[in-house]
């Protein structure tokens, strides 16, 4: 069964990584036009700008959520290098428990709120003229890959029998 949670954690991590590539392989091609347009044709294109913009909120969305799927997001770990044993087990499975605390009220449930309302209130973005809850479909959607990525971390740590 590990292998199976394992095999699954790594299939996401291989997608999400390749949706990290392409926005961020979109958002070069977007900023060059726009430098392009801009500067050697003297006609600025009015789509880059907010373009760019939504496609940074998706890469540090996703980026964030890919990030806590490898256990490297930001965090102060005086605490965690100083302990050993079943003690650094039990406080590990505490912060992903911290974690899963954040996301699933903030991330998932307040995110998916924020999709509702927009998309209720039919909000477009200015120039794309694009409906705002896709923007913001990616707050949930990180919010859920960083729950599972938390949640496949607290079953390998219940799984391991560390000795004091």
């Amino acid at each position: 069964m590990n292998n199976q949670s394992n095999s699954l954690k790594n299939r996401i991590n291989h997608n999400v990584g390749f949706a990290l590539m392409l926005i961020m392989a979109l958002m070069v091609i977007n900023v060059t036009w726009q430098v392009l347009s801009r500067y050697v044709f003297q006609s600025p294109s009015s789509f880059t700008d907010e373009l760019a913009r939504f496609l940074l909120i998706w890469l540090g969305m996703l980026g964030a959520a890919y990030v806590a799927g490898h256990n490297e997001h930001l965090a102060i770990d005086i605490l965690p290098s100083k302990l050993t044993g079943k003690a650094k087990n039990n406080l590990m499975i505490f912060i992903h428990f911290i974690i899963i605390a954040f996301s699933v009220p903030v991330m998932i449930f307040g995110g998916s709120n924020l999709v509702y309302i927009t998309y209720m209130l039919g909000q477009k973005s200015t120039t794309l003229q694009i409906p705002l809850a896709y923007v913001y479909t990616i707050i949930p959607i990180s919010g859920a890959l960083i729950l599972i990525y938390q949640l496949a971390d607290i079953k390998l740590l219940l799984q391991q029998n560390p000795k004091s």
